[in-house]
């Protein structure tokens, strides 16, 4: 028995109010295929929102020293981290590297959350979590433990794929189309 396998694209890219099929009526397996990577990027824009905003609004983060500050975090690491060298360089200026951090994180996860730039605050947010990975929590055993891992894979299909449905990306698209 032969299967019928479609290769063609759905047309536009996609975005607020397109067909996505071209003019064909979609089904709902094109549906959930143009849409599928969404569900992901709002957990991770929302999260890294989150993270960001908690970041800046917890007093003390930002210090070099004392409980839950991002000084103390990076000396307790310091040891343990794949590569010492970056907490050695976060430990320079622990308030500096804290706001990159945060506004780091804020503005990854408003691009993602909002599709703007997808692929660029994808890969922002894919460093990150690479960054995290290798300082914070490299020492988690095993290392599914550690959920910067997981979320540095989160990143990946969305660095692939950007955000070609409900984003800002796709409105902007779709304006420079019409103007050519």
């Amino acid at each position: 028995m032969a299967h019928n396998y479609r290769t063609e694209s759905y047309g536009r890219i996609g975005g607020i109010g397109t067909g996505g099929g071209g003019d064909r009526p979609g089904g709902l397996k094109e549906l959930a295929t143009r849409h599928a990577l969404l569900p992901l990027r709002l957990f991770l824009g929302i999260t890294f929102i989150y993270a960001g905003i908690d970041k800046l609004t917890t007093s003390g983060f930002f210090a070099a020293s004392g409980a839950g500050s991002v000084g103390e975090m990076m000396h307790g690491v310091r040891d343990s981290a794949a590569i010492p060298a970056l907490v050695d360089l976060a430990l320079k200026s622990p308030s500096g590297f804290g706001y990159a951090i945060a506004l780091g994180e804020l503005a990854v996860g408003l691009g993602t959350l909002f599709g703007l730039f997808g692929r660029v605050a994808a890969l922002g947010g894919a460093f990150i979590s690479l960054s995290l990975w290798l300082t914070v929590s490299w020492q988690s055993t095993p290392y599914y433990y550690g959920n910067d891992l997981a979320y540095l894979m989160a990143w990946l299909p969305l660095v692939l794929a950007g955000t070609p449905t409900f984003s800002l990306d796709a409105v902007l698209a779709d304006r420079r189309r019409r103007m050519r």
